[in-house]
Parts: C-alpha cells; structure tokens; sequence
C-alpha cells in the first residue's frame, strides 16, 4: 500500500514527496510531463523560502539576492534581508534539483494524470493507484480542487504574468519591482548572464506593449532575449478548504493571492511539509489549521498590497511611501523572510 499519493510532480508536489521520505513514508509522483518543466513566475526565493529548500536537501544554483528596491522611474526605495540572502533560479533549475533529490530518495515518479478521484474509508484511489491518503499539487488552476467541489469564484477582474529571460549581465544583486500606473515589471538576476523579467498587471496586453510602460527598464534590456514568453492567470484562486477526506491541497491548488511578494516557492514547501508532516503524526485534522498558520502572514501581506495596486492613486504612493518611510519598507522586506 501506498502512503501518499502525489498529483502533480512541480515544486509543491515534489517537496512533498521528498518530505514524505524523510519522513519514511513512501510516496509515489503521478505527472504527465517530463522533468524539467518550465513555467511562467518571478524566479526570486526569498530566504525562508531558500532554508526551506535546504532543510530538503535541495541546494538548487542561481544568482544571490541581497534584498528588494521598489521603483518607479522617478524615487527607489530598497531593503536588504536580514542575515540571509534568497537566490534567484530559473525555474527549470529549480524543478530539475526537485526531480533529482526526489530519485535520490527513492520516490517513485511516474507518467500520467489524476483525473478522477476515488475514496474510501481508507484508502483513495486515482490514476489507477491506491493510497491511504492523495496530495493535491496540481498547481494553479487545480482540477482537483474543482473536482472535488472546492473551487470558489473570485470577485473582480483577474491579474496575469507574462515571463520572459534577457541574456545579459545582472546590474544589481537585488529582486527589482518597477511600479507603474498600469502594473508591476518584477527584475530577478538568475545567472551570470541571464536576467528574468515577470510582468503583472490586469490588462491583457503583449510582453512588449506591457514593457513600455517602464521605459528605464526597457532601455537596460539590451541583451537578445534568452526564452519565449510565457503567460499566466488569472492568479487569484481561492479554495472553501485545504482539505476533503482524504485528499490534501498544496501549494497553489490549495489556493492563492498574488505574486507580489515573490513568496510562491516558500509557500509551496511549507504547505507540502505541514500536509505530510499532518500524515506522519496521524493528525491529518490538524493540517487546515497548519495551513492557515503557514499562509496567514502572506495572505495578509499581499492583499494589503494588492488592494494599493487596485487603486491608481493608491499604486502612486507606494513607492513614494517606500521612499519617504525606509524603515517601514525594511520591516514589510524583512516579514518576507
């Protein structure tokens, strides 16, 4: 028999097999596609994020992040980590460095898709495997979570990212967030000579049309780009649950807010680490509770951007605010960690 099922070998689903066989379950990876995948997001770890990697035994390689600077043309703000550096990687490093420790521990991945999920009293069956418990890991727009009656709507016009690498020397050692009226362009030095730039905003637009709305940005890409465009959205996703019966939510299927704090990566290892650590102890009650705990600060740290990014006068002032009050900026930097 087999302890937990995983749906979805990215990053949520991979750490949390990975932590099951720390725990000495054994877990098997149900994924369609092979490793590595690449996918649209900011690429920047921020340090908790980073520890918890390493407590995982993944060291993936990337370029160190000493910190963030908000600008909006005109006035920057920026704040160091306190004591640690994050890492900025290429999500295919990141997700080969996954794939490779999960086969080091002996995790079964194979080929496939969970589409239907069966349960018993206990057991639960899916992609014709049997299991005494599934984690859903099956990312953003979760099929899962539909399936099993968990997806809620989201009020509101959604926001999406567009991804794309240029190839050339990072000028800064810090995750750049470029404010303007209509988005944010998020800078992530990844490699030597390779730098990412993500853009959010809630129109609908191509890369390069988003891109002229930062001209100063636009004007320090003077590499070929390095990757196509990659697109995302919409980010908002929300969840009644992280839990039904026997199946288990991670990382974004579990739901989630925005990609303004950069914390995705940190919170798909915690919440992968807290289901299965919820399996290990037979407390699997406890892990709603475990998860509201571990995304309780970046849920309230992120709407509360996210509400200033809503509001043009107030998108504005957060730079403005960042500049003015740079200890309030410090302390907002260093709750990400």
């Amino acid at each position: 028999m087999i302890d937990i099922l995983v749906a979805g070998g990215g990053p949520a689903g991979l750490a949390a097999a990975i932590r099951a066989a720390q725990a000495g379950l054994e877990a098997v990876v149900v994924e369609p596609r092979p490793a590595p995948v690449d996918k649209a997001c900011g690429e920047g770890i921020m340090p908790g994020g980073l520890a918890a990697l390493h407590r995982l035994g993944v060291r993936p390689a990337g370029h160190p992040l000493r910190g963030i600077r908000y600008t909006d043309g005109r006035r920057s703000a920026e704040a160091a980590f306190r004591g640690a550096y994050g890492l900025g990687v290429r999500r295919t490093e990141l997700h080969a460095a996954l794939h490779a420790r999960a086969e080091t521990l002996g995790v079964r991945i194979v080929e496939g898709k969970v589409r239907e999920v069966r349960q018993g009293r206990d057991t639960v069956t899916a992609a014709g495997l049997t299991a005494r418990w599934l984690i859903a890991a099956d990312g953003l727009h979760s099929p899962l979570r539909r399936a099993l009656g968990l997806d809620r709507p989201v009020p509101g016009p959604g926001r999406y990212g567009l991804r794309r690498h240029c190839r050339l020397a990072p000028w800064t050692d810090l995750v750049e967030v470029h404010w303007s009226p209509y988005g944010e362009a998020y800078v992530t030095p990844v490699g030597e000579r390779l730098v990412g730039v993500a853009l959010l905003s809630r129109d609908r637009r191509p890369y390069e049309d988003h891109l002229a709305a930062f001209p100063a940005l636009a004007a320090r890409l003077t590499g070929p780009d390095a990757t196509p465009v990659r697109g995302a959205g919409p980010l908002r996703q929300r969840a009644s649950a992280p839990r039904a019966g026997r199946v288990l939510l991670v990382g974004d299927a579990a739901g989630y807010t925005d990609a303004l704090t950069g914390e995705g990566i940190a919170l798909a290892v915690a919440t992968a680490s807290a289901a299965v650590d919820c399996l290990a102890a037979g407390r699997p009650e406890d892990y709603p509770a475990r998860w509201t705990r571990a995304t309780r600060r970046y849920r309230l740290l992120t709407q509360a951007l996210l509400g200033a990014a809503d509001r043009p006068g107030a998108r504005r002032l957060v730079v403005a605010t960042a500049h003015r009050a740079p200890a309030l900026f410090r302390t907002a930097v260093r709750a990400l960690q």
